[in-house]
């Protein structure tokens, strides 16, 4: 570690950018946070101690964690404590987005069953197909038989889908769900079976009773634990 601060030390300074590397403050490192398809690697302090200890030699420096998705708030704010100051995350908040539109579809289906008239946006089978489509972004992720790879597909901690919402088809399925679920409103027993969390909030009158509201809500409480353990909540 120390041979690599030094080395780019030294080209910043052959370059002549003395005063641009005193703006440098931090070394990506990964501090053991990494996860797979399904499995999550905990944060551990005591590991990460040559590391905690290491960077304190440097008055400038601190860490940025390559990788802090889906740890704990508390985990979240230890690594802060142990000077991985920059917390990296993308696939943690895709995946809450994920989940909330998921539960939405579950949501539109029953409703759709309780009335004659079609028009489901089916977002599940549509966001499948256009990865079926384009395996680009997740094939040399995902590994196993045709079933592993479905699962994977939906559900994967990685949510390479993440790249495919953009898609012209997935992006029309998407507004398809608002659509409908704008039109028939969602009875509270829906919600509490697939939001729990946005039901307790609509009840308690701290969110608004808007599908829109409860994805973007999803997502804010990823957010929040890592404002949580940056000292802002």
């Amino acid at each position: 570690m120390r041979e690599t601060i030094e080395v780019t030390r030294r080209a910043f300074f052959k370059l002549g950018l003395e005063e641009t590397w005193e703006r440098v403050i931090a070394v990506v490192v990964q501090p053991g946070v990494e996860y797979g398809d399904e499995t999550l690697f905990e944060y551990n302090h005591s590991l990460a101690a040559p590391l905690r200890k290491f960077i304190e030699t440097y008055d400038h420096l601190v860490y940025e964690a390559h990788s802090t998705d889906y740890q704990t708030r508390e985990a979240l704010k230890r690594l802060v404590e142990d000077h991985f100051a920059i917390l990296k995350v993308g696939p943690a908040l895709t995946f809450a987005f994920r989940e909330a539109v998921y539960a939405l579809s579950w949501i539109e289906e029953e409703l759709l069953a309780r009335e004659s008239s079609a028009g489901a946006s089916s977002l599940k089978q549509v966001l499948d197909n256009s990865m079926l489509a384009n395996p680009v972004y997740w094939k040399k992720y995902y590994s196993g038989n045709e079933s592993e790879l479905r699962f994977a597909r939906k559900y994967s901690f990685s949510d390479r889908s993440r790249y495919y919402w953009p898609v012209t088809d997935v992006q029309q399925a998407l507004s398809k769900l608002f659509e409908n679920l704008g039109r028939i409103p969602v009875p509270l027993t829906l919600l509490s079976q697939h939001l729990p969390i946005q039901y307790n909030k609509v009840r308690s009158g701290e969110l608004a009773n808007s599908p829109k509201a409860w994805v973007y809500d999803k997502i804010t409480s990823v957010l929040s634990d890592y404002a949580f353990a940056c000292g802002y909540g």
